[in-house]
């Protein structure tokens, strides 16, 4: 796998994202817990070809998961994941489904 496949997983695609790129042009995405904010701008520039202004990071720890609400023996955990908001210039967009 390419340097650039593993730091970026996957968008985050929801009516609160959606809304923040039509007004902010701030876009949301999974991205590899080891990756630093220089390294997210660089692949969100060289895949999608924009222009990125700025990175926030934020790290999610994975959540205990058991077999039902009664029932308390815990039986996992989600997976803990990193994800980053990125700011690009004002004249650029990402389109997530443009492909489709």
């Amino acid at each position: 796998m390419s340097k650039l496949g593993s730091i970026l997983i996957r968008p985050v695609i929801s009516e609160k994202m959606t809304k923040q790129a039509e007004r902010l042009h701030q876009y949301a995405f999974v991205v590899s817990i080891k990756a630093n904010r220089i390294e997210i701008a660089k692949a969100i520039e060289e895949f999608y070809g924009v222009r990125v202004e700025s990175v926030n990071t934020l790290r999610y720890a994975g959540k205990l998961r058991a077999r039902s609400a009664r029932q308390m023996p815990i039986i996992g955990r989600t997976s803990n994941f990193k994800k980053a908001i990125v700011t690009i210039h004002k004249d650029d967009t990402i389109d997530f489904f443009s492909n489709i």
